[in-house]
């Protein structure tokens, strides 16, 4: 009882040191967000634009049908915010789900059961000659399963299982003992790097043990486990960008949960936003704005982040690595956030929440938002508030039997 109270508290504004501003800034920038996704979705398929202009006129010529597998799972779990808080009827988000759920199940291209990482909105077929993305196709099953908890509806429920139980997971291992592929093409074959280190690769490994046609749960213990100490904090991070830390716990609830040897998941993650606070700070950014990780910048994308620095780091700011922390350190992310949109306005702040990036000092914004980083916000920004997304994702039973599977267990 006492570490369910724990929980509820942990999700709350007040636990959380939020003040009434803090909550309405907070409840705007999660409206902008959410729109993002009920604007870009193919009105045919439902898949979600991979980005978009920051000012609302929609994508440039070359992404005018790109969506992502990445993208349509947060945008699955972007519908089921919407309906909780009001922003859409419930009614209207469900639909879109089914939608989403029943091209997902029918009509997508897949082999095996995985999803390409970048699909043509109108028709789902590959873009870009794009690979088979275990974790992209990860991200979306995420969604999938969100959006099943959500809505306790009947034909929800059967997409996603049809969706979720399609997925041949032993088949990504390529053969390795216990190392997922990180993808597959046609006409190469499978990826040769593995998903061998901490990474975004957790929420993958959870799903594959949950999944019917999955993964024993020695495969948890496949992946390196690579410390490192920052500014006195010692944290289990392999070098890269921050979205790494965000991704699997946006739906994985690991709160109160900790590893056969120790490791206290979430706990680890709220170190590593803390020691990347100290890394900007320590690199010339400002106490009120800091935060880089991957997105667009001056010399296009970029996969920047640290400690330790990216070669490529000249000072923009990267919203989302703070929005994305929200769930972790509420404390220092809120008032970046804050102090970006007040500094400076509309040259930041738009109708989908903020630009994907921009530099304070030289003038450089960047004119697109992409979706993966709205929402990686938008749902950070409801865990933080409420927890309502790990609570969808997790009333998923095989999940939490995962993890207990898996040595990760409560306290």
């Amino acid at each position: 009882m006492r570490a369910l109270l724990a929980l509820l508290l942990l999700a709350s504004p007040a636990a959380a040191g939020l003040s009434a501003p803090d909550e309405a800034f907070l409840e705007e920038l999660s409206r902008r967000s959410f729109r993002y996704f009920w604007d870009h979705a193919d009105p045919q398929t439902g898949l979600v634009l991979d980005r978009a202009r920051a000012d609302g006129s929609g994508p440039d010529a070359e992404h005018r049908h790109v969506t992502s597998a990445a993208t349509t799972g947060f945008g699955l779990s972007a519908l089921c915010i919407g309906a909780e808080r009001g922003w859409v009827t419930r009614p209207a988000a469900l639909a879109r789900a089914l939608k989403t759920l029943r091209f997902l199940a029918r009509k997508a291209p897949r082999e095996r059961g995985w999803f390409y990482h970048w699909m043509d909105g109108r028709d789902g077929k590959r873009v870009w000659n794009s690979e088979l993305s275990s974790i992209d196709t990860a991200l979306l099953l995420a969604g999938v399963l969100t959006a099943k908890g959500c809505f306790k509806d009947k034909e929800v429920t059967r997409l996603a299982d049809s969706i979720y139980g399609a997925v041949d997971f032993p088949w990504m291992l390529a053969g390795d003992a216990g190392l997922l592929s990180m993808g597959w093409y046609p006409d190469k074959g499978f990826i040769p790097s593995r998903w061998d280190t901490y990474s975004e690769g957790p929420l993958l490994y959870i799903l594959g043990v949950a999944a019917k046609k999955g993964l024993p749960p020695a495969a948890w213990k496949s992946w390196k486990r690579d410390w490192m100490t920052y500014a006195g904090i010692r944290y289990l991070n392999p070098g890269t960008p921050l979205f790494t830390h965000q991704y699997p716990q946006a739906w994985a609830d690991l709160r109160g949960r900790k590893d056969e040897d120790g490791t206290d998941y979430f706990e680890n993650s709220v170190l590593a936003t803390r020691a990347h606070k100290r890394f900007c700070l320590d690199n010339g950014y400002a106490e009120d704005l800091w935060g880089v990780t991957a997105s667009d910048g001056p010399k296009g994308y970029v996969a920047w982040g640290g400690p330790p620095k990216h070669p490529d780091i000249d000072g923009t700011v990267v919203p989302a690595a703070a929005g994305g922390s929200l769930m972790f350190a509420p404390g220092i992310t809120v008032p970046v956030l804050e102090a970006m949109k007040e500094r400076f306005g509309a040259r930041v702040w738009g109708p989908y929440g903020f630009v994907d990036a921009f530099h304070p000092a030289t003038g450089w914004t960047g004119k697109d938002v992409l979706g993966i980083d709205v929402g990686i916000t938008l749902l950070s920004t409801e865990n933080l508030r409420s927890g309502a997304v790990w609570r969808w994702f997790m009333a998923n039973p095989e999940v939490p039997a995962a993890l207990d599977a898996m040595g990760v267990k409560k306290d």
